[in-house]
């Protein structure tokens, strides 16, 4: 199946698209007044040591505070082989490097670690540990044999940890050791200026979008890199002859209209913020996030299966299990996540949807768990929330619901600007009052006059009803 990665490049925006056969797999977007800062390296300062919660706030130089483990400072303090005894306790205005890896959500400022990583094209190097890790998502048992057999014959510093990322799955010695020497020499770089500057200061900037995906996501499976502006195109084949140069020429520069247009990932991308999600079979799933919850619901909608009920169920289900990652994915929703399937009798087909969920699941570049399966189709996992979700950088809330998703009817905002009119003539002598209301709440009122009449025989007064059509259909005045 071919595979394709998409950049559109707008002086507002950036966009990567990756689609598998056509079809949109994985979206990102990223915008100057938004750029991620998850990656960053600051030398920061403590303002704050709180013990209770076992956690201290980090000043980076930002508007909000940042939230680093208590224990996380014992490790930096650790590796710096230190015997200061001002280091064995955490106090307000110590200095600590940190990197941020998780972005600010809502009111909550950004989290960040001292366990520093810095990501090549096939390693991440930790500089303040000494293991060697493979990728989970490396499976197979001989590679990854292989891939720790290099490392013990590659002459790297002792006091220094790697990573293997997925991408150096059979790769050479020979590439594993120029990443290697590459992020060695970048740490020696910034050692010095974390060293020379004072706090707070930005050490190390991850790069942005574009170079991110060229990087994490340009593998050999991938046919075509397909960029619409010049300028961009010149600048990532200047990074691909300096880390990629094997791949160089799978990258082409866009010279129609408009790319996402033309590829048909504009559709798709539209459909990112619907709350349904629709299947072949007609069936659909229904998204529903809230700031720490995630609720995804199978529905079976217009599918009727030749099959018996079980069967046609367990079919719809299977689906969905894929289709729900892949949102998952595309949307990059995180917290706790709830995945009500339709209900199974059978034991086995339960097993089934969950390890079609889970198999869907691998493909995700983010971590996450699953508790398991119920006997009523309820999945429980948890996926790594990062960045800010597609969805809160191209929306912001409805001004007229205020969020809530819905407002008031016409008849329960009419009872209510009875009763509030109630209220405000209540011990007082007036001659006559204003209540002005948008129209559609008016007209509720009017389809009773005895409703007001009786309130102005019971306050002694004149109710004059105004129609203001700007007005919000669940606000009142009243004068």
């Amino acid at each position: 199946m071919p595979k394709e990665i998409l950049i559109n490049v707008e002086l507002q925006e950036q966009r990567v698209a990756i689609l598998d056969n056509n079809r949109l797999e994985e979206f990102y977007i990223e915008r100057p007044q938004d750029k991620t800062i998850v990656g960053n390296i600051y030398k920061g300062k403590i303002e704050a040591v709180l013990p209770s919660l076992g956690a201290a706030f980090v000043d980076i130089g930002m508007p909000k505070k940042g939230f680093l483990y208590l224990s996380e400072v014992e490790y930096f303090f650790e590796s710096l082989e230190t015997k200061d005894s001002s280091h064995r306790e955490i106090k307000k205005g110590q200095e600590v490097l940190v990197q941020v890896v998780k972005e600010s959500y809502g009111t909550k400022g950004p989290r960040f670690s001292c366990h520093i990583g810095i990501p090549g094209r096939y390693l991440v190097l930790m500089p303040q540990d000494n293991q060697i890790g493979v990728s989970r998502r490396i499976e197979d048992e001989e590679e990854r044999r292989r891939l720790r057999q290099v490392f013990q014959e590659l002459k790297l510093p002792k006091d220094v940890g790697f990573i293997v990322r997925t991408a150096a799955s059979g790769k050479s010695k020979k590439e594993l050791l120029r990443d290697a020497n590459f992020l060695l020499k970048l740490w020696k770089r910034l050692e010095r200026i974390a060293k020379n500057k004072p706090a707070p200061s930005l050490i190390y900037e991850e790069y942005d979008l574009v170079l991110r995906a060229i990087r994490d996501s340009f593998t050999e499976d991938v046919t075509k890199l397909i960029i619409d502006s010049k300028a961009e195109y010149y600048r990532v084949q200047r990074f691909m002859r300096a880390f990629l140069s094997y791949l160089a020429n799978r990258v082409e520069l866009y010279r129609g209209d408009d790319l996402f247009e033309e590829k048909d990932v504009e559709r798709q991308v539209n459909k990112i913020f619907e709350s349904k999600a629709y299947l072949k079979s007609k069936a659909y799933i229904v998204i529903e996030p809230t700031e720490g919850l995630v609720v995804i619901d199978v529905n079976s909608g217009g599918f009727r299966g030749k099959s018996g009920q079980e069967e046609a169920t367990f079919k719809v289900n299977c689906e969905a299990a894929v289709e729900a990652a892949r949102q998952l994915r595309l949307r990059d929703l995180g917290g706790i996540i709830v995945i009500d399937f339709i209900d199974m009798n059978k034991e086995e087909h339960r097993r089934g949807v969950l390890n079609i969920l889970k198999k869907a699941l691998s493909q995700d570049k983010a971590k996450y768990d699953i508790s398991g399966i119920s006997s009523f189709g309820l999945v429980e996992m948890t996926r790594e929330r990062i960045h800010k979700t597609t969805q809160m950088i191209a929306y912001q809330n409805c001004p007229y619901c205020q969020g809530k998703g819905r407002i008031k009817s016409p008849l329960t905002t009419s009872i209510y600007a009875l009763r509030e009119l109630k209220r405000f003539l209540k011990g007082k002598s007036l001659r006559e009052v204003s209540l002005t209301l948008n129209p559609v709440v008016s007209d509720e009122i009017l389809k009773d006059s005895l409703i007001l009449r009786t309130i102005e025989h019971r306050f002694r007064t004149k109710v004059n009803l105004i129609n203001d059509p700007a007005l919000h259909l669940e606000e009142i005045k009243l004068a």
